[in-house]
């Protein structure tokens, strides 16, 4: 059984199981979230799909961490100007577990 959920403007696929990295969630470490969002849902070989969204569908699962990821490094610069302009970016992040899929 798998679900595509939406969140955060983009979209994963899940298993019960899995460990996801979205885009960062206002919800403290241990708590539960909920994910009301599903685009498809399958199981067992049946595929239903939303229209944006399967009615009753949702996806649970436990807030394992909030967190950042690695820097990246913005450097832009302009030839021949000595303009130069170096900048660091640290994107946050909510590690979840899925527990649940319910449909």
């Amino acid at each position: 059984m798998y679900a595509v959920i939406e969140t955060g403007g983009k979209q994963y696929r899940v298993q019960e199981g899995d460990v996801v990295f979205v885009e960062k969630l206002d919800v403290a470490e241990g708590e539960t979230v909920n994910f009301d969002k599903v685009l498809i849902l399958s199981n067992e070989g049946n595929l239903n799909a939303g229209k944006p969204y399967v009615e009753g569908a949702k996806v649970e699962g436990t807030v394992l961490e909030q967190g950042k990821a690695k820097k990246i490094i913005v450097f832009k610069y302009k030839a021949k100007k000595n303009e130069r302009n170096k900048k660091g970016h640290r994107q946050p992040f909510t590690k979840v577990k899925i527990d649940k899929i319910v449909g």
